[in-house]
Parts: C-alpha cells; structure tokens; sequence
C-alpha cells in the first residue's frame, strides 16, 4: 500500500509529545512490512534540521488557496531517520510555521486549517495518489473534510482516511472563517451532524470533522477508546463517537526498541539485557552520581513527564515527600508550559537542593532520560487521564517497575503485582484507582515495601516488565488490517 502520514509532529525533527514518536515509530513499522511510506509536515523554524538528511527543495511555488489568495509555499524533502518527510514552507506575511515553537497561538486552526489544505494541493499538484491518507488529532482534521467536499471532485477519488485521535483534551475550536479561509462553506457543515461543538454551540470543531468524515477512526489504546465514548473524558465527542462507532476502534501504541533498548541504548553507562539485568544496577551508580545523589542502598524512585494537570501533577509534589520520608531517593526530568508550575518546581528544587537524595530537573534531556530509565528502580506515573502512554513501555523494557494510576493505556498494559487478575508471571507494576494522596500511598507503600522486605519478588516483576512485547510489530498489524478495510 501507498499510505502518507499528514501530522504536524513527527520525532525526532518536530516533537512536543508522544505523536511524535507514534508517527515515527509506526510510519517505520508500515514500512518494515513492505508498504511504501510518506510523511508531510509543516516547515517549522524550529525543527531539528540536524536530523534531516538531505533536505533540499522538491516542489517550487505551491499555491495554496487562502480565503481569495493564493499563498505560494516551496516543498522540501528530506530523510528523517530513514522516512521519507515532506516539509511545506509558506511564503505569507503571517509567517505561519516561523515562530519559534509548534503550538501556543491564538490563530493555530488558522495556520493548521493552512496547513491541511496545503497538504491536499501538494499531493494533487505533485500526482500523489495514496491508498491511505492518515491523519492525526485536531490539526489535521480538515484533511478529511476537504478531500470529501473538494478533492475527489479533482482527481482523489481513490484515497480513504484513517484518523488518529491522540488526545481529545484538545479540539481545534473555531470559527466561519477558518473554513472559508480553506474554501469550505460555514453554513452547509455548521449542524450537529457535521461540525457543530456539541458544548459551545457557536464554534467548529475540526476534531469532530475529521472523527464524521474520515473513514476510520482509532485512538491510542483499547480503555482510552472506551473512555472517551463513554466518560466526561471525551470533552463533549462522546454522542459523536456512539453515532461513529461502527469505524471506530483503540489500537494500542508501541514504542521503537532501536531507541529505547538497554540493549544497545548508548547513552547509558552499561548496556544490560534480561539474561545480565544486575548490570542495571551500573547504571544507578552512574545516575545518582550524575546527579549528585549519595551512593546507598536505597531505591530510586523516578518521574520523567511533562508537568501539567493531565500527568497529575499534585500527585507528583506529594511523591517527592513520601518518597524522601519513606526511604527513597527521588529524581524528575520534566518541565511544564504553564510558567507557573515550572516556577512552582523550582522552589522546591531550591528547598531540596541540598538533599543528597533527590535530584530535580526542570528541562527535558533526552541522554539524560534514557539514564534516568536505566538507573532507576520505580517509574511514577500518576496521571488524571493517560490516553496510552509511552513511558510505562520503556520503564518495563528497562527493567523499572511502573506505578501507575488505572486509567487509559495504563490500564492496558501494566498489571498490579499483588491485585491484577493475571498469572503472576504476567504482572509487572502496582496500581492505584483513586486520583488523591491516599490513592497514590496505597500503591507506592506496596512498592517500596516489596523492594525493602521482598527483593527476590521484586526482580521478578522487573523480568515480568522486561520480557514484555510493546513493540510496533502488534499495533502494525492492526493498522495493516484497518488499511485493508478500509481501502476495499
């Protein structure tokens, strides 16, 4: 099959979250399988150019409509870890793609409403007729829109769509204009039926397009996909994805094993496998002394997250406490887009910082994470809601026991050591239901106390993690079937 992926991240040259790294690792996965793959993104000013190789213009002087413009982009193609990218640059005065960061501006479905109409232009104007055309979360949910009402009439009657819906914290809300700017009109799609916010009932909801016009719709894992149809956390879509619910479905994500694999991971101190997993232990050493933690028998407890609501992140202040007054040194890598709670952190930082059991990283550092997985016992994840969740993946390969709130991709993939109904060698993690203090105890008192009183089970579950198969392998299978679905 022909598929193209239509995102607006891809890792590592674009990434804010974890669609970066779906879109990499499954893009290499369709591949791997012998279908011919393409990826088409904006032109950012602030991609990873240095992971780009060979980018060099492909296409000049795109036009692409805009109310009654037509606004001239270039083309640029390159090799992103092997895939083949698109990158579509325009020439306006708005400068859509040329500020600094991905996302965070008042006019995004403008410049993302831009960007879908771009992509379509460019894979008419360049004779692209892909099997699939598969699109992720709210910034491209007009591509399935436009190809039903302008482009099958010019040509691009063969391709279906495949919509990702990543999180739905986050919906692509606006106004007439935006579908005037691409050419679509307001009135004939603003019903409950078509594009109508089912809460404000004044605004489009792009998500919802694409969810209604696409041709088949997954989320990131099987419990996320029931969430979100049947809870508040499908922030008003619920209705929606019941009268879709014939197309839609959870797959769940993978994680890429070139890249995260103590195997063969070069940023840590020792590479270490299941059959030589005391060589972990290396790894702890190097990390406490990275970061200036003392050298004791102690477990390390660790949280590398981005720091906001949605990770839970008051659950993650309480940890720090519990974790230095239970005996437990404490290391985060992670920091927030709020200001506020990045201040927040480094007060604490500054309270702690002469602690030599905890250590406080307010950035993010790749190298630094891969270490953190490596060298740490425990992995904290005690997030409001999780629609699949990359991080558990790798804590289990790296033989670092997760423990983790019951909601989303948490729930599909890390099984409580003491209460999950699964044969033990099948557990790997602890658990906890109720998003408070209380809850967040109850699963890190079991934890660090298996470590201290019970160590010969506790490297049971390490091994029960490591042994574990989230690889893409699964999740491309699915992905090849809904193609095939789909394209009969």
């Amino acid at each position: 099959m022909y598929i193209i992926m239509v995102t607006s991240e891809c890792a590592p040259v674009a990434k804010v979250g974890g669609l970066a790294d779906v879109v990499q690792g499954l893009s290499r996965e369709l591949e791997i399988r012998g279908n011919a793959v393409e990826i088409i993104l904006p032109f950012y000013d602030c991609m990873r150019f240095d992971h780009i190789w060979g980018l060099q213009k492909t296409y000049s002087n795109l036009k692409v409509p805009y109310h009654d413009q037509q606004v001239p982009c270039d083309v640029y193609f390159g090799f992103v870890d092997g895939l083949k990218c698109f990158f579509i640059r325009p020439y306006f005065y708005k400068n859509f793609f040329d500020r600094g960061i991905l996302y965070g501006h008042h006019d995004d479905p403008e410049r993302f409403a831009f960007f879908s109409r771009a992509a379509l232009e460019f894979m008419l104007k360049s004779n692209k007729h892909p099997d699939i055309i598969h699109c992720h979360d709210w910034q491209t949910g007009l591509v399935p829109v436009l190809l039903y009402d302008v482009y099958k009439y010019q040509g691009m009657s063969h391709s279906r769509v495949c919509y990702t819906l990543h999180n739905l914290m986050h919906q692509g809300l606006c106004g007439p204009d935006i579908l005037r700017q691409v050419g679509l009109d307001p009135a004939h799609y603003f019903n409950h039926h078509q594009l109508q916010d089912d809460h404000v009932h004044s605004a489009f909801n792009l998500m919802k397009g694409g969810i209604v016009f696409s041709n088949f719709v997954t989320t990131v894992s099987p419990r996320y996909a029931w969430e979100i149809k049947n809870s508040d956390q499908g922030y008003g879509l619920q209705n929606t994805l019941h009268t879709h619910a014939a197309k839609f479905g959870g797959v769940l994500n993978g994680i890429d094993y070139n890249v995260w694999n103590p195997e063969i991971d070069p940023h840590i101190t020792r590479q270490y496998s299941l059959n030589h997993i005391e060589d972990k232990y290396k790894n702890k050493e190097a990390l406490r002394h990275r970061l200036l933690l003392r050298q004791d028998m102690k477990p390390i407890i660790a949280v590398v997250s981005r720091l906001d609501h949605q990770k839970g992140v008051n659950l993650i202040r309480h940890a720090i406490t519990y974790s230095l007054a239970h005996g437990c040194q404490f290391v985060l890598l992670g920091s927030s887009p709020d200001p506020g709670i990045n201040h927040d952190f480094q007060q604490i930082k500054h309270r702690l910082n002469d602690n030599p059991d905890c250590h406080l990283e307010i950035s993010y550092n790749e190298e630094l994470a891969h270490l953190i997985y490596a060298g740490s016992d425990m992995l904290l994840i005690p997030s409001a809601f999780e629609p699949c969740g990359l991080t558990q993946l790798i804590a289990l390969k790296y033989g670092t026991v997760p423990i983790v709130r019951n909601t989303g991709g948490l729930a599909c993939t890390i099984f409580d050591a003491d209460y999950a109904h699964r044969p033990y060698n099948e557990r790997n993690g602890y658990v906890f239901n109720d998003l408070n203090n209380e809850g967040l105890e109850s699963a890190m008192r079991r934890a660090i106390g298996m470590w201290y009183i019970y160590p010969r089970h506790f490297r049971e579950l390490m091994e029960n993690g490591m042994r574990c198969d989230y690889s893409w392998n699964r999740p491309g299978s699915d992905y090849t079937k809904i193609y095939e679905y789909i394209k009969e």
